[in-house]
This record gives C-alpha cells, sequence and structure tokens, in this order.
C-alpha cells in the first residue's frame, strides 16, 4: 500500500531521518509493518497509520528538536508540513509518549494535541515494538529489553519504558488478537 498521504510521508521522513542510518532503518521497517497489516486492520485509517509509520521517529531529526521529546516535535512537523490531524495525533502519542512526556515534565506540550483513537494507536505502536533499531522484525517483549538496554536507568526514557511496558505490550496483544481473529498470523 502506497498512498499520496504515504509518499508524502516517507518523502519527509527520508529528508530528514537518512542521515541518521540506523534510525532511518528502524523508521523503514516500522513503515512496512504498518503497510501490511493497517488496510487488513483499518482500511479507514489505513493512510494515515501507515503515514504516521513513517513520521513517528521524525521529531529525532536535529534540526527539527526543539522540545526535545521526539513525539512532540515530530507531531509539530508534520502538523506544520500540512499532515492530516489524525497523523499528527499518532505521532504525538506513538508508543507510550505520555509515560515520557510526564517524566520529562511535558504533559503540557503533549497536551497540545488531542489523543488519537485508542485501537488505531495500538496498530502504530505494534510497528514501532515489534521493529527493531535495526528495521527486522523483532518479539515486543525483546523490545522492551532493548530499550531498557540502550537507555540508562534513571534517565527519562529507561523510566517511561518500564513504567509504559504493560501498557506496549498490551497494545501488542491486542493487535495480535486482531490479526489472529482475521486469520492473518500473530507476530
Amino acid at each position: 500500500m502506497h498512498s499520496d498521504l504515504a509518499t508524502q510521508a516517507q518523502a519527509l521522513a527520508e529528508r530528514h531521518l537518512a542521515d541518521v542510518p540506523r534510525r532511518w532503518a528502524h523508521v523503514q521497517g516500522v513503515a512496512a509493518t504498518a503497510a501490511d497489516i493497517a488496510p487488513t486492520l483499518d482500511l479507514e485509517h489505513a493512510d494515515e497509520i501507515v503515514a504516521a509509520a513513517w513520521l513517528h521517529d521524525v521529531g529525532y531529526a536535529p534540526a527539527l528538536g526543539t522540545s526535545g521529546f521526539h513525539p512532540v516535535d515530530g507531531a509539530r512537523f508534520a502538523r506544520d508540513a500540512g499532515m492530516p490531524d489524525l497523523v499528527v495525533r499518532l505521532i504525538a502519542f506513538h508508543t507510550g509518549a505520555e509515560f515520557e512526556a510526564r517524566q520529562r515534565g511535558l504533559l503540557a506540550d503533549l497536551e497540545e494535541f488531542a489523543p488519537p483513537p485508542a485501537d488505531v494507536l495500538d496498530i502504530v505502536t505494534f510497528a514501532d515494538m515489534t521493529t527493531s533499531p535495526t528495521g527486522e522484525p523483532i518479539a515486543a517483549a525483546d523490545r522492551v529489553a532493548e530499550i531498557l538496554t540502550r537507555y540508562e536507568p534513571n534517565t527519562p526514557v529507561h523510566d517511561a519504558v518500564s513504567a509504559s511496558a504493560p501498557d506496549l505490550l498490551a497494545a501488542v496483544d491486542r493487535v495480535n488478537k486482531r490479526l489472529s481473529r482475521i486469520g492473518d498470523h500473530p507476530r
């Protein structure tokens, strides 16, 4: 699936992340997973889900960081680039962002955006949590462990992922259940 919206999101992500090879590889893997499952799980919002997958980490681009919190920086960038509201909201809230916003004292910044529908957000979280930093498929529990190893204890990301891990794994489980009900294999 490659809509005009997904193509535009891919171009924006590539422009800002291609110089960060590991991040770009991860984003490509997340987008591929989203493109694979979104049309099956939510045809109505599939274009927005895939666009959000392409842009979910664009806030890590050095030129775009203003708050130092990539979901908010990415959502602001996507909004300014004319992305649909749902794409912007999915970027802002992806993968337990509210937990990290709390750790960083940036809840007010995150609250600039309305939360997206939970079942749609679950798909973006699933794609992110089942894709390794190098873009390869990974079990969600292994992804949590990888993040906790990569970030030192008592840092915002480590503490946020520690706190949000049950919610992140539950989102992955919900998507796996949806996939298994329609005959697709759980990841």
